[in-house]
C-alpha cells in the first residue's frame, strides 16, 4: 500500500423463576431479606454492621406519568467503605442516584447525609453536601488540559493557576491516579480519563463519590488499577457508591450489596459469602448467563471483506492501517481494543459514514467502498452502534418513530414513497413483547427508557430486518445480566441462521464466549487471530494495552 494513501433468598415478590433457597444457605448470603413481610423503610440501618453512615435513603418514592421508577426504597451506606448498589436495567437505579446527586426530586421519602436529613434541589446542593458522581459517559473536553478540566466550573475554590495545579497534583499523588495536569485529555486512554473525572470530584471537596458503570469501558489491567484507586479512597475514609452489571467485579470490590429489583429494595448481600450465581438470582430471579458459545456454525460463505483498508487524516498519524478481515456466513468475528484505537472509525467507514483513503470493502459480490449508508443499510447491513444516544436513537421521539431509523425505505416503516406508522406502530409492540423492553407505551419517549431497555429496543429493530452482516459495536453495554442473555441468545440464534456479525466489544468474557476469532486492534492496525478456546482475557488485555507482541505470542 503506498504509504501516502495510509497517512437463597427471593424476589420482592414470588417468582415461579427464583429457586427455593435452603436456611444455611440464606443465612450465609444475606444480611436482609426484604420479602420476609416488613417493608424497605422498616428495615434498620444497624442491620449493616460496623462504621458510621455516611448516607440514609428512606423510603424513597418517585413517580413518572405511567410508571413507578423507585418505590420505597431503603439504602445505608457506611462511611469508608464501597457500597454497590445492582440491580436490573429499569429497576430504578439511575433514578435513585440522579436524586442522590440533586438532579432529580423525590416524590416521597427522605436522604440523611452523614446523619443530617438534606432537600436536594440540584447537583449544586449534592456537591455542597459532599456528594460528587462520575457518570459512565464522560464528561470532558478533549481539548482541554487534565487542569483546565478539572476546574471548569469550579474556579473560585483554587482559581486556574499555581493554586489549582499545585491542589490537583496533590490529590492525583495521594490516591495513586498518576495524573499530569498539563496533559491533554484527548492523548489520554480510557482508564486515565475516567481518572479525570474522579480528580474533578475529589478537587470539589466530594466525600461521597457515586460511580455510575465504572469498569464498562476498561481492560482488566485498568480494571485492577481502578480497584487500587478506590481502596486509596476508601483508606483515607471516602465513601463510594458503585453501580455495575459485573456481578464478580461488584464481589470483589464492594463491602455491601443492596440490590435493587422493579423499583423496590430486594435486600443486602454480604459480598464476601454471596456468588455470583446467587447475586444474578436475587437480581432477576433466574441463573446468571454466560455468552458461551458450544457449536461452530462458520461457512465457507464470505459475506464481507475488506481489503487493505486505510484511514489517514491530514497532519496526524494514520487511523487506520492495511486493515485485513474476511467474515463469513454463520461466523463471529471479535474485535477487542482500548477505545481510541481505530475501532469506531473502522465501524464509521464500514457504515459508509467515513470515506476511507485506501484499500476496498466488498459486501458478498458487492464492491460498497463508495456506497453511502443508505444504500448499506438498505442492501442487509445491520447496525448497533457503540453510542446509542447519538447514532442510535432520536431521544424526544416515541419508541415507534424510532423503530423506524435506518429503515424508513423498508417494509413495515413505509409502502413505497409513504411511511405507513400503523405497520410501524404494531411492528413495535412486537418487539416490545419480544425483546423484554420494559416500557408502559410505544407511545413514551426514548429518553424516558432505562439505558438497557433503549438497548433492547435498538437490538430489536436491526434483528427484525434480517441482516445478512450485523455491525455490533458493545451491544451488551449498559445492560444487566438478563438483558445480556437476551441479546447473547438473538446473536447466537441469527448466527445459526447464516447471520455473519463484526462484534466490537470491551466486555472480553463476551468476546471469547461470542466469538468465533478474535483480533485486537492496537493504534490501527489489527493482530493475527486468537483463538477463544484458548486465549484468556488477560492475554487479550495485554495485547490491546501493547504489552505484548505478535512475535512475543509466537515465541
Amino acid at each position: 500500500m503506498n504509504e501516502a494513501r495510509c497517512v437463597g433468598y427471593r424476589a420482592h415478590r414470588a417468582s415461579p423463576f427464583v429457586r427455593p433457597v435452603t436456611a444455611p444457605e440464606q443465612e450465609s448470603c444475606i444480611i436482609a431479606d426484604l420479602s420476609k413481610g416488613a417493608p424497605p423503610s422498616a428495615v434498620p440501618s444497624q442491620e449493616i454492621p460496623g462504621g458510621q453512615v455516611a448516607v440514609a435513603v428512606r423510603g424513597i418514592t418517585k413517580r413518572f406519568p405511567g410508571v413507578v421508577a423507585n418505590k420505597d426504597i431503603d439504602i445505608t451506606v457506611r462511611r469508608g467503605s464501597i457500597h454497590a448498589l445492582v440491580g436490573e436495567n429499569g429497576a430504578g437505579k439511575s433514578t435513585l442516584m440522579k436524586i442522590l446527586y440533586g438532579v432529580q426530586k423525590a416524590d416521597e421519602g427522605t436522604i440523611a447525609v452523614d446523619g443530617q436529613e438534606l432537600t436536594l434541589n440540584s447537583p449544586a446542593d449534592a456537591i455542597a453536601a459532599g456528594i460528587g458522581m462520575v457518570f459512565q459517559h464522560f464528561k470532558l473536553a478533549d481539548n482541554f488540559t487534565v487542569l483546565e478540566n478539572v476546574v471548569l466550573g469550579a474556579e473560585k475554590l483554587h482559581g486556574i493557576g499555581g493554586k489549582a495545579r499545585e491542589r490537583i497534583q496533590e490529590l492525583s499523588t495521594t490516591y495513586g491516579l498518576g495524573l499530569r495536569p498539563d496533559d491533554l485529555v484527548e492523548k489520554l486512554g480510557v482508564g486515565d480519563r475516567q481518572r479525570v473525572e474522579i480528580l474533578k470530584v475529589l478537587y470539589r471537596g466530594a466525600k461521597i463519590i457515586i460511580l455510575d458503570e465504572p469498569t464498562a469501558v476498561l481492560v482488566p489491567q485498568e480494571v485492577d488499577e481502578l480497584f487500587t484507586n478506590l481502596a486509596g479512597l476508601k483508606a483515607d475514609g471516602l465513601t463510594v457508591i458503585f453501580i455495575s452489571h459485573k456481578l464478580d467485579e461488584v464481589r470483589k470490590v464492594a463491602d455491601d450489596i443492596t440490590v435493587i429489583r422493579r423499583g423496590t429494595t430486594v435486600g443486602t448481600a454480604d459480598p464476601k459469602k454471596i456468588t455470583s450465581r446467587q447475586l444474578a438470582e436475587m437480581m432477576v430471579g433466574s441463573q446468571l448467563p454466560t455468552p458461551e458459545t458450544t457449536e461452530s456454525t462458520v461457512t465457507d460463505k464470505v459475506v464481507l471483506q475488506i481489503d487493505r483498508l486505510c484511514l489517514a487524516e491530514v497532519g496526524v498519524a494514520p487511523v487506520l492501517s492495511d486493515i485485513d478481515l474476511t467474515i463469513h456466513a454463520g461466523e463471529v468475528l471479535g474485535i477487542a481494543g482500548v477505545e481510541g484505537n481505530g475501532q469506531a472509525e473502522l465501524v464509521e467507514v464500514i457504515m459508509g459514514m467515513r470515506e476511507p483513503t485506501g484499500g476496498r470493502i466488498h459486501y458478498l459480490d458487492e464492491d460498497i467502498t463508495d456506497w453511502d449508508t443508505r444504500k448499506i443499510r438498505e442492501a442487509g447491513v445491520g447496525y448497533i452502534p457503540e453510542d446509542r444516544h447519538r447514532h442510535g436513537l432520536v431521544l424526544s421521539a416515541p419508541l415507534w418513530e424510532n423503530r423506524m431509523l435506518g429503515h424508513q425505505t423498508q417494509a413495515p416503516n413505509s409502502n413505497g414513497p409513504l411511511l405507513t406508522a400503523g405497520a410501524a406502530r404494531a411492528d413495535t409492540t412486537r418487539i416490545v413483547e419480544a425483546y423484554d423492553v420494559r416500557t408502559p407505551s410505544i407511545d413514551v419517549m426514548a429518553t424516558s427508557l432505562s439505558g438497557g431497555n433503549q438497548q433492547k429496543l435498538i437490538v430489536g429493530r436491526e434483528m427484525s430486518h434480517d441482516p445478512k452482516v450485523l455491525v455490533a459495536a458493545h451491544p451488551t453495554r449498559g445492560v444487566d445480566v438478563g438483558a445480556q442473555a437476551a441479546i447473547w441468545d438473538h446473536i447466537r440464534e441469527a448466527r445459526r441462521n447464516g447471520l455473519a456479525v463484526l462484534l466490537i466489544s470491551a466486555d472480553l468474557d463476551e468476546l471469547i464466549g461470542l466469538s468465533d476469532t478474535i483480533r485486537v486492534i492496537l493504534r490501527g492496525r489489527l493482530s493475527g487471530d486468537f483463538d477463544p478456546a484458548t486465549v484468556s482475557a488477560e492475554d487479550l488485555g495485554a495485547a490491546m494495552t501493547g504489552a505484548t507482541t505478535d512475535e512475543e505470542r509466537a515465541s
